[in-house]
C-alpha cells in the first residue's frame, strides 16, 4: 500500500539497538511509508518513568529523513490531559525537533521546516492542491521571517492568516528598541 500508509509516533524505534534499527531502516527504505513524529508530546511522555539514562522517546527522525523517507512532524496534543502546554504552533514543533533530533545543521533545520509544511502535505496526499499556485485553495499563513532557519530560530510571528482567499487575521510583529 506504500504511500497510503502512515506510521505515527513510532516511539519504540527510538529504543531499538542499532543492529535492529539499521535492519529495519533497510526494510523501510524499500517502502513509501510516511512517518509522523510528534516531538513535543513524545519527548514529554516517552521514558518518563525511566531511571537514568532516560530514553528520549522520539523516533529516529534524522535517520529516516537521511534515507529519503517522507517524515512529517505533528502536534497531536493541544491543551489536553497528556500535554497541557500545546498551542498548535507548528514552529514550536519544528524547533523542538531541531533540538531533540539533533538536526542543527542548516540543511537539517530547513528539513525540519519542510516536515511541518511540504512533507505534511505529502502525507495528507494534497498533491497539486498544496502551495501557492493559480487554482489552488488560498489557505496560507505569512510569517515575519527571512528564511526557514529564521522562522524556526525566532518562532516567527504569523503576520497574516488567509483562508479560501480571505484575510482572517493580521498581526503586527513586536517592535524591539535597543538602548
Amino acid at each position: 500500500m506504500g504511500a497510503k500508509v502512515t506510521a505515527s509516533h513510532t516511539t519504540a524505534f527510538a529504543s531499538y539497538n542499532n543492529a535492529y534499527a539499521f535492519k529495519l531502516l533497510s526494510f523501510l527504505r524499500r517502502t513509501e511509508l510516511n512517518f509522523i513524529a510528534n516531538p513535543l508530546i513524545n519527548i514529554t511522555l516517552q521514558g518518563r518513568t525511566d531511571t537514568y539514562p532516560k530514553r528520549r522517546g522520539i523516533t529516529r527522525v534524522k535517520e529516516l529523513w537521511q534515507q529519503g523517507q517522507n517524515v512529517s512532524l505533528g502536534h497531536d496534543c493541544v491543551q489536553d490531559p497528556w500535554y497541557s502546554l500545546g498551542t498548535g504552533n507548528m514552529l514550536d514543533v519544528a524547533n523542538m525537533a531541531v533540538h531533540v533530533c539533533q538536526m542543527t545543521g542548516t540543511t537539517e533545520i530547513d528539513a525540519c521546516y519542510d516536515m511541518v509544511t511540504w512533507n505534511g502535505a505529502k502525507t495528507l496526499h494534497l498533491g497539486d492542491r498544496y502551495g501557492i499556485e493559480v487554482g489552488n485553495p488560498a489557505n496560507l499563513i505569512v510569517l515575519d521571517a527571512e528564511s526557514k532557519y529564521d522562522a524556526i530560530r525566532r518562532r516567527a510571528t504569523v503576520r497574516y492568516v488567509i483562508s479560501q482567499g480571505n484575510l482572517l487575521v493580521q498581526t503586527e510583529p513586536p517592535k524591539v528598541d535597543w538602548n
